[in-house]
């Protein structure tokens, strides 16, 4: 089988999608759409509630949005459109979101591209990949660590929300970012057929 391709570094608009053999190029482009649109709504939804979380609570309640509401919000995204929805990065805090291979060689390019000049907002990737003899449509949209990220994530965490942080994830890796860098990325796929 032959992959589809292509590194989408302008938002909204699409770069050359390239394809072969039967599968048109507008069944890319229309998942890629699909896979901002769903990114999109996930994120929205997420910073809502965590921004609610904070304002009631300060940071620790934050981090129980991230532990319990984040995987909610991404089932009830996905379940709505048949998606697999969820978040993952190369410095997880969570070891349920580690990166499978083919997130950790996007997220790869992700980190190259930002080291190269590049807007980590404006950084994602749609791509056809067969796996265990199934295809599937997969979206990668980078998530940008914003201001109110370093809260949890930055390089100088509160004692109190360390403490936390520390307890529900013992193997935290997702620390020492700054505004800018790739927090990690939307993950969106779409399974072809059974």
């Amino acid at each position: 089988m032959h992959a589809f391709t292509t590194l989408l570094l302008a938002v909204p608009a699409l770069v050359s999608l390239a394809g072969c053999d039967q599968q048109p190029d507008m069944e890319l482009e229309s998942f890629a759409l699909e896979g901002r649109d769903v990114a999109a709504t996930y994120g929205r939804t997420l910073v809502a509630e965590l921004q609610a979380a904070m304002a009631n609570g300060g940071p620790v309640a934050g981090i129980a949005v991230c532990h319990e509401a984040a995987p909610a919000i991404a089932n009830a995204v996905g379940t709505d459109r048949g998606l697999d929805v969820g978040r993952t990065s190369l410095r997880v805090r969570n070891p349920a979101n580690a990166p499978d291979q083919w997130e950790r060689a996007v997220l790869t390019r992700f980190d190259k591209a930002v080291g190269a000049g590049r807007d980590a907002a404006s950084l994602e990737h749609v791509e056809m990949v067969e796996a265990g003899g199934r295809r599937a449509f997969r979206y990668l949209k980078a998530i940008p660590t914003a201001p109110l990220c370093l809260t949890c994530h930055g390089t100088d965490i509160d004692g109190e929300v360390l403490a936390v942080i520390e307890d529900y994830y013992p193997d935290d890796q997702a620390r020492n970012f700054a505004v800018g860098d790739i927090r990690g990325a939307f993950t969106i796929t779409k399974w072809l057929g059974d």
